[in-house]
């Protein structure tokens, strides 16, 4: 059995304890949204072609993945702040290792460090506000988690921009990973200091589940691997049905592993928590559509109209601040307005979305400037803020803290997936199209109208949430 953290830890600082927390937390950000900046230097300055550079994107986001629920689980039955200190540890590491890297072979295993660590780190952290955070504390904890979040994905690429312009394209690049090592060793310190040691002191070897966690990393390895080896051969979608099936295996696994009187990494009973089960299909069908949308623009603005990365790169730092706004204030009113604030996310995300479209013919026609986009595509800022940390709050608030690395590690790997498949899927969609004769304005309209349907689904599935709420049924 999992011992009960607050049973464990005496009380701590939280206002310190968050800040910690969220320091590896946004330059584990920063480490992803400079990184598209940053390619074109990186190929330069290794020699390096198309299929590499795009395993300094994928091999972090593979490691990553696969490692959110292991990872939860162990920091769950061994010891939240060990777990969040090796993994900024080895973060740090792979930081240090990337910027400093002579190949690009180097800087691939590199990044996967830095996704090991990451992933290791994450699920501690939604744990930890979980475990030491409650009731509207708690909400807004999860809030500026959100603004963290919004504020590292929109001066990233600024960030990114501006070291390749004063240090130049050999060492710019290098320094957007560098720059990560001071922050990693004072989040280290902090840890030490801040987070109560939680160290799990029972007798015996906590059982972690060595088999179900190796066969659910294959599963997510398998379904992932597609959608990230862009431009693979075409045998590379075999993985996709056998991580399915590795998935199927795996559950198989748990289950008897529990009936067996063993402890498994994920209990499979969390999944009858409807509340759970439901948050987890919103976020993932929310991140499918809705994080594309960051892809499909800048292809639009780069490859039909021909502006720079820079000016494509702007275009987000609007909707990005909105999206730190509303965190903070959904943060403050979640708890009274429950799934109605994230039914009201996915109205703003569809009328956003819709603007969006709308306000493309008349820049296609040349009747307004491109930047008007950024509109609309602030509503969707709104929208994330109304969605994402609501939604997260809403669902790990149906779950006993002692499970909160894995629940969380869930939630992420919710959002994680949906995010590979929809960057993958719906720009896959524009160019199918446009290579088909289809004109970039009908592309990109159908890619945004598919982006919309996905948005009504996870609004559907909030609406029943929502009904369940009202009477009375649900465990929120």
């Amino acid at each position: 059995m999992i011992p009960d953290p607050s049973a464990l830890t005496p009380p701590v600082r939280r206002k310190p304890l968050l800040a910690v927390l969220l320091a590896p937390l946004f330059m584990a950000l920063i480490a992803v949204s400079v990184i598209n900046v940053g390619l074109t230097a990186i190929g330069e300055g290794l020699g390096a072609d198309t299929g590499d550079l795009q395993w300094v994107i994928s091999g972090y986001a593979l490691a990553f993945g696969m490692l959110l629920v292991p990872a939860g689980r162990a920091g769950d039955a061994t010891g939240r702040r060990r777990m969040f200190i090796i993994g900024v540890g080895i973060f740090t590491a792979g930081s240090l290792l990337s910027g400093l890297a002579p190949t690009v072979e180097m800087l691939n295993l590199a990044r996967i460090l830095q996704g090991i660590g990451s992933g290791l780190l994450n699920p501690q952290t939604v744990a930890l506000i979980q475990q030491h955070f409650r009731g509207q504390d708690r909400a807004r904890a999860f809030a500026l988690l959100a603004t963290t979040v919004a504020v590292a994905t929109a001066i990233g690429p600024v960030v990114g921009g501006a070291l390749i312009q004063l240090l130049g394209p050999e060492w710019g690049w290098r320094w957007m990973f560098l720059m990560n090592a001071p922050i990693g060793v004072i989040a280290i310190v902090g840890a030490f200091k801040y987070i109560p040691d939680d160290k799990a002191r029972g007798k015996g070897r906590p059982d972690l589940d060595p088999v179900g966690a190796l066969l659910l990393c294959l599963a997510i390895l398998g379904v992932m691997l597609p959608f990230l080896e862009r431009g693979g051969h075409a045998l590379v979608w075999m993985s996709f049905p056998g991580g399915l099936l590795m998935l199927g295996l795996w559950w198989v696994w748990e289950r008897r592993y529990r009936r067996a009187g063993r402890s498994p990494m994920v209990d499979t009973a969390i999944f009858a928590n409807k509340a759970f089960r439901n948050g987890i299909l919103i976020v993932s069908v929310y991140f499918l559509g809705a994080t594309s949308v960051w892809i499909i623009v800048p292809l639009y603005l780069q490859m039909h109209l021909g502006h720079t990365a820079f000016e494509a790169s702007l275009m987000g730092v609007p909707s990005s601040i909105a999206a730190a706004i509303s965190s903070q204030i959904s943060g403050r009113y979640v708890l009274t307005f429950g799934r109605r604030m994230v039914i009201v996310g996915f109205g703003v995300a569809f009328v956003g979305l819709a603007g969006t479209a709308v306000l493309t013919g008349f820049v296609e026609n040349g009747l307004i400037a491109f930047w008007w986009l950024a509109a609309p595509l602030t509503l969707m800022g709104l929208s994330q803020g109304m969605t994402i940390s609501p939604n997260q709050t809403l669902t790990l608030n149906s779950v006993d803290p002692r499970f909160g690395g894995v629940a969380g590690g869930i939630l992420q790997l919710g959002q994680r997936t949906g995010a590979a498949i929809g960057t993958a899927m719906i720009p896959g969609i524009i160019f199918s199209l446009t290579l088909g004769g289809t004109s970039w304005l009908e592309a990109f309209t159908i890619a945004l109208v598919i982006i919309m349907a996905l948005t009504l689904a996870a609004m559907g599935v909030s609406f029943a949430d929502r009904a369940r709420e009202k009477a009375g049924k649900g465990a929120l």
